[in-house]
């Protein structure tokens, strides 16, 4: 059975999070434009293992906002709440959330293990974040679907080659943020623009992960763009205690949309302190099936 709980961060601001299944207490993380619903099949496949606590990560749903003093130190915050209230010595992130909890393990201590799945770390400029004045103009001038159209065809988060016309994107875009169905999509926008920015604020050579004391598995899919997958393996040189795995076949939806049975596995031989050994010495590969 999946509860809703709450925890209240230093800072005062309220942090709901759902809690199901039983064992040794993971936290997951959602990435940009997630809420905790998206991976309820992922802690779902997880939760005869462990007990999963999923973060409403803040600016969402019973979360307090994000508030004028954002910063990736309120999310550290956020993460670290919950994993006291839970008693969690285990960590996922996905995307946004990766960069949090990578950030968050270089001086967490207690974590015994984090896993992270193409975490948004920018290693010496490796993000391009360029878009983002354009995308905040449209989205100041409630033009949510060009500001949408703009985000897919920068990222190259769609499986929509790179010289698609961006009328394509239009139309996409339209479809997820048209009427009652596209409305969550609208609301989580806004708080797409201060995360970037948290994200170019942290760019760097990498050697702060080398402070990331807990054992650390990097995850990432083939099918995703360089760009994100292209800092998993000079990240495993960084963090001592480090492996890359990849996802024949995955996307950077994996975890939420695409594949959670599949990184649920990755996940579960990695975390299970029953099963998990020594890390391999070079990246491994896990086919979908």
């Amino acid at each position: 059975m999946t509860e809703l709980r709450s925890a209240v961060s230093p800072d005062g601001t309220p942090i709901g999070y759902t809690r199901t299944g039983d064992g040794p207490g993971l936290v997951i993380v959602p990435g940009n434009n997630r809420m905790a619903h998206n991976y309820a099949r992922l802690a779902s496949e997880l939760a005869d293992r462990f007990a999963v606590s999923v973060l409403e990560r803040r600016g969402r749903g019973a979360s307090g906002a994000q508030g004028p003093a954002y910063c990736l130190d309120r999310e550290i915050e956020d993460v670290q709440t919950v994993q006291r209230a839970e008693r969690a010595r285990l960590v996922f992130g996905h995307s946004y959330g990766g960069l949090i909890a990578l950030q968050s393990a270089r001086t967490d201590r207690s974590l015994d293990r984090v896993a992270v799945y193409e975490p948004a770390v920018s290693l010496n400029g490796s993000f391009d974040l360029s878009f983002l004045p354009e995308f905040e103009r449209l989205l100041a001038a409630g033009r949510h679907a060009r500001a949408m159209a703009l985000f897919l065809q920068r990222t190259r988060r769609t499986p929509l080659p790179d010289a698609t016309p961006r009328f394509v994107f239009q139309v996409l875009a339209a479809l997820m943020v048209r009427g009652k169905s596209g409305a969550e999509m609208r609301d989580l926008m806004p708080t797409t623009p201060p995360e970037l920015s948290e994200v170019l604020r942290c760019d760097s050579d990498g050697a702060g992960y080398a402070e990331v004391t807990a054992r650390t598995l990097l995850i990432g899919g083939t099918k995703t763009p360089t760009y994100l997958t292209g800092v998993l393996d000079p990240l495993s040189r960084i963090i001592l205690d480090s492996h890359v795995e990849m996802l024949e076949g995955a996307d950077h939806n994996a975890p939420d949309e695409n594949s959670p049975h599949v990184v649920a596995e990755c996940l579960a031989a990695f975390l299970d302190d029953e099963v998990a050994g020594s890390p391999p010495a070079t990246p491994t590969r896990r086919r979908l099936h």
